[in-house]
Parts: C-alpha cells; structure tokens; sequence
C-alpha cells in the first residue's frame, strides 16, 4: 500500500525540526511521497532546497492570498521559478475572504498572475478558496485555467462548487476536515466525486484528522484521512491509497516516482 501526502507545509514550525521523524513516521504509515507547498516567496528556498535533497518530496512554488505582508510575486518571477525541474506546481494560490479584509482586488490580481504562470509553465494550479467559492470558479472558468488542470485543496466547498472544478479537469483534495463532526456537506463531496479525481492531503501541521484533532499534524496521518474516505466510498483503504496515488502522479505528471517504485 502506497498513499500521497498531496499538501503539506513541512517546512513550517514546529516540523521542519524534525524532518527526519516526519519521514520515519511517514514512511512507517506508507506515506511515501508528500508535495510541499509554498505560501510566500521568502520561504520557497527552503521548500525548493528540501526537494531538492529528498526524493520523495516535491515542491510547489506560490504567494497565498492571505500573506499581504510579502513579497508580490510578478507573473516573470513566478514563471522563472515555476519552470525548476523539482516545482510540480503553481500555488497555493486563489481567494480567501474569511481572513482578509476590505478591498481584495489585490488578492484577485495576484490569483491571475498565478493562472496566467500555470498556463504558461503547463503545470496545475493549486487553489485555496474560502468563503469566496464564486469568485474563485469564476476566475478559474475565464481565465482559461482548463487548459493547466489543478486541485482544489483542502476542499469544504457544497457539491455544486465541486462540479464547477470538476467540469474543468480539477482534481477535489480531502483534508482532515472530512473527519470532522459537523462535516456532513463534505462527505457528501467525498462520497460522490468520481474515484479518478480525489486526492488526500494532511495541510500538515494544521488540522489534524480524528483522532489527532487540536493536535500538530504530519503527513504520516493522511491515512487516518485516507481511511474516512474509504469509508464513506465503501472500498479498503488499499483500493483508495492505489487510487489517490495514480491520481497524484496523473495530476502532477513532474512528480517522478522513486526508481524502487517502478520496479513493483
């Protein structure tokens, strides 16, 4: 059994002190690949420098739309960074409205340079939406992003949005959230979103699946993710973890499987 971590923050506190017991654990619960995904480009050396040694970590490149406090990346700079041989990725990118407020008009701006960038490097986009679902679908839908593909990561959108994103070759990634007692519209997504187009991610070290909730997540706990998921669908958590992983490399056509991997 093989699963993805498909998005993680592992070089964030309190894991990037122990990443060699992030990859222990990890491993130990078949996790064996993990994308860890930028948010700022003050912090993407680190993620591209942690790709760059591990094998089984992969990088993203990107500015989310709550950091307003940094650097704003030009389209030029993004498409520069974007085209590294170990980014698989454009984001996190896209609109939260719950945590910024006032004029957003930057945030929308900021969110096309990274489509435009994906369109340009051809490769998917990462998208982080929050209480701006319309707003989010309707940039994606004009600005082409059909043509790049992408996750919808961390999704807690109704199913209506989920088909939106899925109309447009997107991918619908779950979160420990799925696992959470007040999730019900969520696991109606999970149960209903067809098996060739859902990926597992921790969005480690924040919310921790049950029974880890409150607590510091990892990529090793994805599988308690994995297992819900299954659940809900009816299937073992073998069928999901072949499935999610084909999906992750399918997505992410730049992320190469180890050479011991290939051999199975």
């Amino acid at each position: 059994m093989q699963l993805v971590d498909s998005h993680c923050h592992i070089n964030f506190d309190p894991l990037a002190d122990d990443l060699p017991g992030i990859l222990r654990r990890a491993h130990d619960n078949h996790v064996d690949y993990m994308l860890c995904v930028s948010v700022c480009l003050e912090d993407y050396p680190q993620i591209a420098d942690l790709a760059g040694s591990h094998d089984q970590i992969f990088a993203s490149v990107g500015v989310h739309p709550n950091y307003q406090d940094c650097q704003e990346p030009s389209t030029e700079e993004l498409i520069d960074l974007a085209e590294d041989e170990n980014v698989v990725a454009v984001g996190e990118t896209g609109l939260d409205y719950f945590r910024s407020e006032g004029d957003l008009t930057w945030q929308r701006e900021r969110f096309k340079k990274h489509v435009e960038t994906a369109k340009s490097v051809n490769k998917p986009l990462i998208i982080h939406t929050r209480e701006a679902r319309q707003d989010t679908m309707d940039i994606l839908e004009d600005l082409g992003a059909v043509s790049c593909g992408g996750v919808m990561h961390c999704f807690s959108e109704d199913w209506e949005t989920a088909k939106r994103a899925l109309d447009l070759g997107f991918y619908i990634s779950f979160s420990g959230i799925v696992t959470f007692k007040n999730a019900d519209t969520l696991r109606e997504v999970a149960k209903k979103a067809p098996m060739d187009r859902i990926l597992v991610e921790t969005d480690a070290p924040y919310l921790a699946p049950v029974p880890f909730r409150g607590k510091t997540n990892e990529p090793s706990l994805v599988v308690h993710t994995a297992e819900c998921v299954a659940g809900l669908r009816g299937i073992s958590l073998e069928e999901l973890a072949e499935q999610t992983t084909g999906n992750f490399f399918r997505l992410f056509t730049g992320a190469r499987r180890l050479a011991s991997d290939l051999h199975h």
